[in-house]
């Protein structure tokens, strides 16, 4: 499968991760979800060293296709971004941004399978690599299913949908993300029209195909390994359970002080020009104790 032509990023809440970060010349950084590089080129135009991680291999091509001076480009998932980083000769950097979830580039590509609106194979996965979706909803158990949807989407009809899912495929098995948004559709209670039913199931099969929670606590403590003192992080998170996760662990004891009570969200004008900033929330918080969670040791090349 080759990647689309012609997909653009538009990077969420961007004047306010410059200000989170507060990039400068001579200042190393990185970018655990490189995607289409739109926060990267705001680091870079800063004066400031970027390594870019990103597990898709689409994304990775897209960036050497055109890769700005300044960047490294790492192939690989950002839980494991300090291990990465020592690979390059890197143990400390000043700042680490994560924009979590699916990049508009993934969206926009409908081969992709992670738009319901779109006919294409039910897959799903960033790395493009090992569980697909199709595999999950065919061969996971009915309980087992219902407990993805539940606890990944918050989806409260998630037992039904599941026992849907189950009886569609003792059919034939499900290959495609209309076939899919099909069958929740149908077994959706009440629906008409607005946000559609299968929304949240899509939320759950992708997080869950690709352990996004899971990455997220990881990349957590692998970034806060690789601050240096006075460093900053940056996350953007699109849904509650990404958020509850980041809030909790700023607000730990992990060696690092919020920078902001609250997260911050996108201007109304913002809103308006890009609707996938609508669910937006940045948190950012400053490495105050280096020896905190196993703190970097060591001097980056």
């Amino acid at each position: 499968m080759e990647p689309s032509k012609n997909l653009t990023h538009t990077p969420v809440l961007a004047a306010e991760v410059l200000d989170a970060l507060a990039p400068a010349p001579g200042r190393v950084f990185v970018d655990g979800t490189l995607g289409g590089a739109g926060h990267t080129r705001l680091l870079l135009a800063a004066g400031a060293r970027v390594y870019g991680i990103d597990q898709d291999p689409y994304a990775l091509d897209r960036a050497r296709a055109d890769l700005p001076e300044g960047l490294t480009v790492v192939r690989g998932n950002f839980r494991d971004m300090d291990t990465l980083l020592a690979r390059e000769g890197v143990t400390h950097v000043d700042g680490v941004l994560l924009d979590i979830g699916v990049s508009s580039f993934q969206l926009d590509d409908a081969a992709r399978g992670f738009s319901y609106h779109t006919e294409a194979p039910l897959d799903m996965r960033m790395s493009q690599s090992g569980e697909s979706a199709a595999d999950v909803v065919n061969e996971m158990d009915e309980a087992d299913l219902a407990a993805v949807i539940y606890e990944y989407g918050e989806e409260r009809h998630s037992r039904r949908i599941a026992r849907a899912i189950v009886r569609a495929r003792e059919q034939k098995p499900i290959a495609t993300t209309v076939e899919l948004a099909d069958i929740v559709k149908r077994a959706y209670p009440g629906y008409s029209r607005g946000i559609h039913p299968a929304r949240r199931t899509f939320q759950a099969l992708r997080v869950h195909v690709n352990d996004e929670l899971g990455a997220l606590r990881d990349g957590l403590a692998a970034g806060t390994r690789l601050l240096r003192p006075g460093g900053r992080f940056a996350v953007i998170t699109f849904h509650s359970l990404e958020d509850r996760i980041v809030k909790r662990y700023f607000r730990g004891e992990n060696g690092l002080r919020p920078l902001t009570k609250r997260p911050v969200e996108a201007s109304e004008e913002e809103q308006n020009r890009n609707p996938r900033a609508r669910s937006a929330k940045l948190r950012g918080a400053e490495r105050v104790d280096v020896h905190a969670d196993g703190g970097a040791q060591g001097e980056d090349s």
